[in-house]
């Protein structure tokens, strides 16, 4: 019995399938084709459905991005949870003994760092936290801009979700390695200042890669929304001002060596830029991109699968 039901379901609804096309072809065989050359073939009527569409379509655009929930939200507690956990144990480490400072060599520093060595300077360590700070309440833009405003929410969580994994890989570099920074290497240094626990911290450089992170994000947002618009170079080259400043302070002031300020300023820009790309609804339509966030012993991180 359950079968013939099944049976008859099918029938009808291959039934009203082809009805449906017949439906559909009818208008177009009322027309008589003439195939002499001078012939011009009847133009088919504008119907009221193709202006229903037409309207539609205008009215209600196609969602720019698209959340997958259960990647991004299993990405985002990990990225956020650990960032929490790790924060309070890198700017808590334990004090340099004297003796390992005063065993510190400028020679054991690689060709490419050693010429950042200098002293700690206290004016540009403090400057360099004014565009940090700026740059953290970005997602507030986000309700000046029309078409954005309306995605306000979503927008915010992918923003949360792109500092969740740039602070992910920024704490975990910085709590599994103990890389002193260059004004640890200098004497003009304060020799207190030398010894603090917080001068370990070389690898890698954080703010840059914060920065990035969020200044990208944005642009890379309002590209998205405003495509053919001109003003998005602007916001791509305040984003790579802001980043470079920053990165310039850090140096200047002995925080961090140039492959430290390489590597937070690669790593920020692409996690800025990526995060919205790969949640790009044509893209995530074809489900040929994936993200999985992994752990093993001693080390984590993301992994990106594409399928071609």
């Amino acid at each position: 019995m359950k079968k013939l039901w099944i049976l008859c379901s099918a029938c009808v609804w291959m039934f009203l399938s082809i009805n449906a096309q017949t439906d559909t072809i009818q208008p177009a065989t009322q027309h008589v084709i003439d195939t002499t050359p001078n012939m011009r073939l009847p133009e088919q009527p504008i119907t009221t459905n193709d202006k229903y569409v037409s309207y539609k379509q205008k009215n209600n655009p196609a969602p720019v991005y698209a959340l997958k929930p259960a990647m991004d939200i299993p990405i985002t507690a990990l990225g956020t949870a650990w960032s929490l956990y790790a924060f309070t144990k890198i700017y808590n480490k334990d004090p340099s003994s004297e003796e390992q400072i005063m065993a510190l060599r400028k020679t054991d520093v690689n060709g490419f760092d050693r010429w950042a060595i200098r002293p700690f300077h206290e004016r540009a360590d403090k400057i360099s936290y004014y565009p940090f700070y700026a740059s953290m309440p970005l997602p507030l833009f986000f309700l000046i801009d029309n078409k954005m405003r309306k995605d306000f929410f979503k927008l915010s969580f992918l923003y949360l979700e792109a500092m969740s994994i740039t602070g992910l890989l920024y704490t975990g570099s910085t709590y599994f390695t103990n890389r002193y920074r260059p004004y640890a290497y200098d004497e003009k240094t304060d020799f207190n200042y030398r010894l603090r626990g917080g001068a370990k911290n070389s690898f890698y450089a954080g703010h840059v890669a914060l920065v990035a992170t969020s200044t990208f994000f944005y642009a890379q947002i309002y590209a998205d929304y405003h495509p053919n618009s001109k003003t998005k170079w602007l916001f791509y080259g305040l984003a790579g001002a802001a980043t470079g400043f920053t990165g310039y302070l850090r140096h200047y002031s002995g925080q961090h060596f140039p492959s430290d300020l390489l590597l937070g300023l690669t790593q920020g820009t692409l996690t800025g830029l990526l995060v919205p790309k790969l949640h790009k609804t044509k893209l995530l339509k074809h489900h040929n991109v994936r993200l999985y966030p992994f752990a093993g012993a001693g080390n984590g991180g993301l992994a990106v699968v594409y399928k071609f």
